[in-house]
């Protein structure tokens, strides 16, 4: 299963940026490609969401539910899609203490399955998937520096 990875350095304590990051329902706001997140269950540690999200290239939106599972203590969360457009979707977000700030580390697996796809789509999921996950942190990072 493809699989990308980023990781980014955020100029503020781990507590703050893990708490921005746990307010999913504000990504909207100042991520470009997330049109909309809405928590339909909250039972810390676990909660369930429905996220829209934009795929300009292909013009066309994709929609699915995850369960994430926050851990308060060691700054984690592990995400999987319970439903939705993906084959598979899940990963994980760690958030760690650096001598900067927080290092901010995301993993995701996925599969997204199109009849008859070509490795030209393949690659360009993949780089969209890629391009996705460095735009989210950087974003994360913009916003928690802002203030």
């Amino acid at each position: 299963m493809p699989t990308v990875e980023s990781e980014i350095v955020v100029t503020k304590p781990v507590a703050e940026v893990y708490a921005l990051a746990k307010d999913i329902e504000r990504f909207p706001e100042f991520m470009a490609d997330v049109e909309k997140v809405e928590i339909l269950e909250d039972d810390a540690p676990r909660r369930v969401s429905h996220w829209v999200g934009a795929i300009k290239e292909f013009n066309r939106t994709i929609e699915w539910t995850e369960e994430d599972y926050w851990d308060d203590e060691a700054y984690v969360c592990t995400f999987a899609q319970t439903e939705g457009d993906f084959s598979e979707y899940r990963g994980r977000w760690d958030f760690s203490e650096v001598p900067e700030g927080t290092r901010v580390y995301i993993e995701v697996e996925y599969a997204y399955d199109i009849p008859l796809i070509g490795a030209l789509i393949t690659n360009l999921l993949r780089k969209k998937m890629q391009q996705n996950t460095d735009a989210m942190l950087a974003a994360l990072k913009q916003r928690a520096e802002q203030g």
